[in-house]
């Protein structure tokens, strides 16, 4: 009897334990625990090297001056390229840059964002190249998002973060807490060139791009505003303004005298026939989606890619007559699969189309697009047509393709390890 009252009572606190910790886990529940990696001012600007090439981590944008390629290696800098034999392209040496994501080049000074910071550099030489000038805290709307791959609710930590450190990355761990008000993510802060000749020579981006240069200015986006820089003086550029435009700001492409700006929930169309000051002509709406952009004579190609922090479910391309450029009207639309960046040539439109591959539509008939062909052993980010032939980066693999009629065919593969 005393063993089976002690046996009892045994139970008793064991299951009084149990509800306990029943009901305590009730009370909490499992966050993304995100913190800052951080980095002094001094050591962010003191960080910039030239290094012989490196293997790529993560390629991202795609950029194009005279017979050289430079791909972005996302928030680590740029690998540069010897292109002059397409078939037979050569690393020349990885240019170190933290935080960058994006370039510009004209007449041999390239433009290269750093986080919050603008840096030149003179490439005249590129196996020699210069640190020119360094504009401080010109881009201060530069956002780095966390990585999360699950859909567990977001606590953002910030020990000891100040006004002398820039965030530079994320740690993330799961851990129970007690409920409480989410936190959102706020902003904080050799070989020879050809000789110059009297004309001025501008490289060119893709459709990914957030920099794009138009005589003497260079228009940079950040997620809500254009910042505009007088490059005149190429060694010793000039913010001139900001500018609102909204909120999800991507990407920016130049078409004569306008601007097009693609943003998460819809493109911007800026007059710059004064090239100081943009002037709005309209904007025309759309899903919540990424949207990179790209402009013939009469039509906006637009791809729409839902996840990330894009928002939406759709995977579409949407073809946006721009006649009237202060009424933009969709005209139709076609699915995708999960599309990043496009380009055109001709009557060719090219999409990095995920996983499906890249797809080469005749455009013709914009309103019966007709695919002419499909790579889809390839998962491409970035396309730039090029006047002779066509570059492509995905997967860590530069590849180029030669044009045919009305169609291309791969020329090479490089791989960027």
């Amino acid at each position: 009897m005393k063993n089976t009252l002690c046996l009892l009572l045994m139970l008793t606190s064991f299951s009084m334990a149990f509800m306990s910790c029943e009901n305590d886990d009730k009370n909490y529940e499992t966050y993304n625990i995100v913190t800052p990696v951080t980095m002094t001012l001094s050591e962010l600007r003191s960080s910039v090297k030239i290094l012989p090439p490196q293997k790529t981590a993560k390629s991202g944008k795609i950029y194009v001056y005279d017979n050289f390629i430079f791909i972005n290696d996302q928030e680590n800098g740029i690998h540069i390229i010897d292109n002059t034999i397409p078939t037979a392209p050569k690393k020349i040496s990885f240019l170190k840059i933290l935080g960058n994501t994006d370039i510009a080049v004209k007449d041999q000074m390239l433009f290269a964002d750093s986080f919050t910071d603008l840096v030149v550099f003179d490439i005249s030489d590129i196996r020699n190249i210069v640190e020119k000038k360094r504009l401080n805290n010109v881009f201060p709307q530069h956002i780095i998002y966390p990585t999360i791959n699950n859909n567990l609710p977001l606590l953002y930590d910030y020990p000891n973060y100040n006004a002398d450190k820039i965030i530079v990355g994320w740690s993330i761990k799961k851990e129970k807490r007690k409920p409480q008000n989410i936190d959102y993510l706020s902003s904080s802060g050799g070989i020879m060139f050809n000789a110059a000749s009297s004309e001025s020579t501008t490289g060119q981006g893709g459709s990914l791009a957030r920099f794009m240069i138009v005589e003497d200015y260079l228009y940079a986006v950040d997620n809500q505003k254009i910042n505009i820089f007088n490059i005149q003086n190429l060694s010793v550029p000039t913010k001139v303004k900001e500018q609102n435009v909204g909120w999800g700001i991507e990407t920016i492409f130049n078409k004569n005298d306008y601007l097009y700006i693609g943003s998460t929930n819809g493109m911007y169309i800026y007059d710059i026939k004064s090239l100081e000051n943009p002037v709005f002509a309209s904007r025309i709406a759309h899903i919540n989606a990424c949207d990179p952009v790209v402009v013939d004579e009469k039509y906006a190609y637009v791809t729409l890619r839902s996840g990330n922090f894009c928002g939406g479910t759709n995977n579409v391309l949407e073809i946006i007559d721009i006649t009237n450029k202060v009424n933009p009207v969709k005209t139709t639309s076609f699915a995708l699969e999960n599309p990043y960046g496009l380009g055109i040539k001709d009557q060719m439109l090219f999409i990095c189309d995920g996983s499906a591959g890249l797809k080469v539509f005749n455009k013709t008939d914009v309103f019966n697009l007709q695919l002419t062909n499909q790579f889809k052993n390839i998962n491409p980010f970035d396309v730039i047509p090029l006047d002779d032939k066509l570059l492509l980066v995905g997967q860590n693999t530069l590849f180029q393709y030669k044009y045919l009629q009305n169609n291309i065919e791969l020329l090479s593969t490089f791989s960027l390890e």
